[in-house]
C-alpha cells in the first residue's frame, strides 16, 4: 500500500497532511511526495520527514503528470491512495478504504469528503458523470448530517483522495498527461470503466478538504482547464451507441457554458478553452480508436452509472 502526495506551493497545508498520514491506524507501506517545482519551500515538510520519499521534479509538469510519476516510483505496492495536500485525512480513512477494497469487486474506492472550514457540510462523495459530459462532487455543499452514510457505486472517486488498484491503473495507461489537470480524475475512471472496473463510495474513509487551495476556486485557470479537459473526455472515452444518442447534449452543456461564462466575465477564458478543445480533436480521436478498442463493458450497463435528465445540461465542472 502506497500513499501519493502531488505538491505545488502548499505551504503549511503539505505539512499537515503529511502529519495527518503519520496518525493512520493503519500506515501506508510507502508515501511518495511529489514536487511539482514548488518556490515556496513547502516541499521541505517531505525532504524533513522520516518515511517519506521526495521526488522533485523541479518545474510543474502537471497533477496528471506528476501522479504518473508518483505512481510509478510504488513497484511492489497492489493499491496506491492518492491524497491532495490540502486533504487531510482522519486517523481511520486508510484502513476504511483498505477495508472495503478487500471486497474485491471494485478497484476505484471513493472517499467521504467534508470541507475542512466548515466540516457540518459535505465537499464531495464521489463524482458524478454526465451524458452530456458535465462532472460535479455528488452532494458537494450540502449537509453532512445525515447524508451518503451508506456505501454505494459511484461513477469515479475525486483523486484528490483515492485509492486505486496499481495494476489497473497501469494497464490503463494512467492519468492523460494532456490534460494538466482538471477533470483528469474523471478521464482516467471512465477508461477504467471502460475495462471493467468499478468505483465505490466508501463513507467511512472521511478527509477534511480544502479545495482548489493551489489554482482557485473559478479561477482562469481551472475554468481553463476544466472545460477543455470536458470536451475532451466526452469524445474520447464515450462509446459509439452513446455518443451517437448524446452529442447534441453535449453540443447545449457546451453552449450554455459558453453564455454562462460570458455572463460571468469570464468570456475570453472559456472561449479559448473551448477553442483549444477544437484545435485537438483530431489528436483525441485518434486517442479513442485505441481507448474504444479496449472497451470491454457494454454500452447500456455504462450508461446505467451516468446521469441524465435537464441536470446533465448545467454549465459544470465543480470540480
Amino acid at each position: 500500500m502506497a500513499v501519493v502526495v502531488v505538491n505545488w506551493n502548499s505551504g503549511a497545508l503539505l505539512e499537515r497532511c503529511l502529519l495527518a498520514l503519520g496518525a493512520q491506524t493503519l500506515g501506508p507501506r510507502r508515501v511518495v511526495v511529489v514536487d511539482n517545482g514548488s518556490t515556496d519551500g513547502s516541499e521541505r515538510a517531505a525532504r524533513d520527514r522520516a518515511g517519506v520519499e521526495l521526488l522533485a521534479l523541479g518545474t510543474n509538469l502537471g497533477f496528471a503528470a506528476a501522479n504518473n510519476r508518483g505512481i510509478a516510483r510504488t513497484e511492489g505496492c497492489a493499491w496506491v491512495a492518492l491524497l491532495n495536500p490540502d486533504a487531510f485525512p482522519e486517523p481511520g480513512w486508510l484502513e476504511a478504504l483498505v477495508r472495503a477494497a478487500g471486497d474485491g469487486r471494485f478497484a476505484l474506492l471513493a472517499s467521504r469528503q467534508v470541507m475542512a472550514n466548515d466540516p457540518a457540510r459535505l465537499d464531495g462523495t464521489g463524482d458524478v458523470y454526465t451524458v452530456a459530459g458535465r462532472a460535479w462532487r455528488r452532494h458537494h455543499g450540502q449537509a453532512a448530517a445525515g447524508n451518503a452514510l451508506e456505501p454505494e457505486e459511484v461513477f469515479s472517486p475525486c483523486a484528490a483522495a483515492a485509492l486505486y488498484r496499481r495494476e489497473a491503473l497501469l494497464e490503463a495507461g494512467g492519468f492523460d498527461e494532456s490534460f494538466f489537470c482538471y477533470f483528469e480524475d474523471v478521464d482516467l475512471a471512465f477508461r477504467l470503466r471502460l475495462a471493467g472496473h468499478r468505483c465505490l463510495y466508501v463513507p467511512d474513509a472521511v478527509v477534511h478538504h480544502v479545495g482548489s487551495a493551489s489554482s482557485g476556486r473559478r479561477s482562469p485557470f481551472s475554468v481553463y482547464h476544466g472545460h477543455r479537459n470536458l470536451v475532451w473526455t466526452f469524445w474520447k472515452n464515450m462509446p459509439a451507441a452513446l455518443l451517437a444518442l448524446y452529442w447534441p447534449h453535449h453540443l447545449a452543456l457546451n453552449l450554455v457554458s459558453l453564455v454562462w461564462f460570458i455572463l460571468r466575465g469570464q468570456g475570453g477564458t472559456i472561449l479559448r478553452a473551448k477553442w483549444d478543445a477544437l484545435l485537438a480533436l483530431p489528436r483525441v480521436l485518434r486517442e479513442r480508436r485505441r481507448v474504444q478498442g479496449a472497451r470491454k463493458v457494454r454500452a447500456r450497463d455504462l450508461r446505467r452509472v451516468m446521469l441524465g435528465g435537464l441536470r446533465a445540461l448545467g454549465p459544470g465542472p465543480d470540480l
